[in-house]
């Protein structure tokens, strides 16, 4: 009796770090599928996550602009409230020394009433020396207040300036997460089609490729890891290929790498269809 063999198919194991100029070299990557049909892939996911690419690129920088500007608020709010626990600490403080002033200026004067009744001048020397004491005490606390007060002319002067700061980054917060919520309300829909196209296709492809095709967008500042012959060029960095490699590349029956960028090439036909 014939027995039938189900086919398998082995998944070639991702290598962490790898390019397509090692994929190049590989003889199996795991897959019956033809490398044409794998390159046209490949190139469609370039293609979807250039749309990606895009919206992102419309958005600029104010997502990082909102970021820094709530940073930067949080951080004035930190400053504002460590600066109005200080000026409260700073007053608490100028009226304790107020009130010990008035009690040195209530010894004093109990202490010289007491010293024009003394009998000896052990008495008068031990009282003077009190009021002496209470005398310093006054200097010194009216020398506090003094330092202190310059401190807090100085921190309300700074919290003033940190709340008209405060107000005018929570203005121009306001303005940019208005801007940016427009520009996401306009193409989240267009995002979110584009991503879950982005998966699919990234489902239907070996991981080996879609991990050196990641490996290769993130070095790259337009994010063009596959690209085209344009004019006897790579499309990428623009460099001169050879005409039998330009060959190799039409009929797209193994991967080519540039050699000057390390980016897959592809036939100019993929763009016209």
């Amino acid at each position: 009796m014939a027995t039938s063999k189900k086919n398998s198919t082995v998944v070639a194991p991702i290598v962490e770090g790898e390019t397509f100029t090692s994929l190049q070299i590989a003889k199996d990557l795991g897959s019956d599928v033809s490398m044409e049909t794998k390159l046209r892939l490949l190139y469609k996911l370039q293609q979807t996550d250039s749309k990606i690419d895009q919206i992102y690129l419309l958005r600029g920088e104010l997502p990082l602009e909102v970021q820094d500007l709530e940073d930067e608020i949080e951080g004035l709010n930190t400053r504002i409230a460590n600066l109005e626990k200080e000026i409260k600490e700073g007053e608490q403080f100028v009226s304790q020394k107020k009130q010990d002033i008035e009690s040195s200026k209530g010894l004093i004067e109990k202490y010289e009433q007491q010293r024009n009744n003394v009998k000896n001048n052990r008495e008068y020397d031990s009282l003077s020396k009190e009021i002496e004491f209470q005398t310093l005490e006054i200097e010194l606390s009216q020398k506090r207040i003094n330092d202190t007060g310059k401190a807090l002319v100085e921190k309300k002067a700074a919290l003033a300036e940190a709340q008209q700061v405060l107000a005018g980054r929570s203005i121009d917060l306001e303005n940019k997460k208005k801007e940016l919520e427009t520009i996401i309300d306009e193409t989240q829909k267009e995002e979110e089609e584009l991503l879950k196209q982005s998966a699919e296709l990234q489902e239907q492809i070996e991981p080996r490729m879609v991990n050196a095709y990641k490996k290769v967008r993130s070095n790259l500042r337009n994010k063009l890891a596959v690209v085209s012959v344009k004019r006897d060029a790579c499309g990428g960095c623009f460099n001169k290929i050879p005409p039998q490699r330009q060959l190799d590349i039409a009929l797209s029956k193994k991967i080519i790498v540039c050699e000057y960028c390390g980016r897959i090439l592809i036939s100019p036909e993929f763009d016209n269809e």
